[in-house]
């Protein structure tokens, strides 16, 4: 199936979309914020760029859009009907190296928690300060 676009509009389309202070982030950092946590954006001197890095409780928080880091059985990870096998690999690509990133910073004697920004609720919110807290890792 042909794209709807032309090539320009799609460039400049997904140009736009951003890697840093997105909605589910913020919402996530508001909330953190709100009940006490203090914390690190996207530290660039720690493994993967964690979108926030909490010192005091050694946690690496990755803040995972479902369609580029492919949430399993989720309805917002759809792959593109064009160009394929472009995605397949992009998709591949991205699951690796979060695989690869969750092991360097458990190398730091970190924790890695994911919230997929599907699962951004106050119940999760709730349940991601309780895991900071208490150390169980996800």
């Amino acid at each position: 199936m042909a794209d709807i676009v032309d090539k320009a509009t799609r460039s400049r389309m997904m140009s736009a979309i951003r890697g840093k202070d997105t909605k589910p982030e913020l919402a996530v950092r508001r909330y953190l914020h709100r009940h006490g946590f203090r914390y690190r954006v996207s530290p660039s001197d720690f493994p993967g760029k964690p979108d926030l890095l909490l010192p005091k409780f050694k946690t690496a928080i990755f803040v995972h859009g479902c369609f580029w880091h492919r949430h399993p059985n989720c309805r917002l990870a759809t792959t593109p009907s064009s160009n394929i096998e472009f995605w397949q690999a992009k998709f591949s690509a991205n699951v690796a190296r979060d695989s690869r990133v969750r092991e360097q910073v458990a190398g730091y004697g970190f924790r890695s928690v994911v919230i997929w920004e599907c699962e951004i609720c106050e119940d999760r919110l709730a349940d991601l300060a309780e895991q900071i807290r208490g150390g169980a890792a996800t």
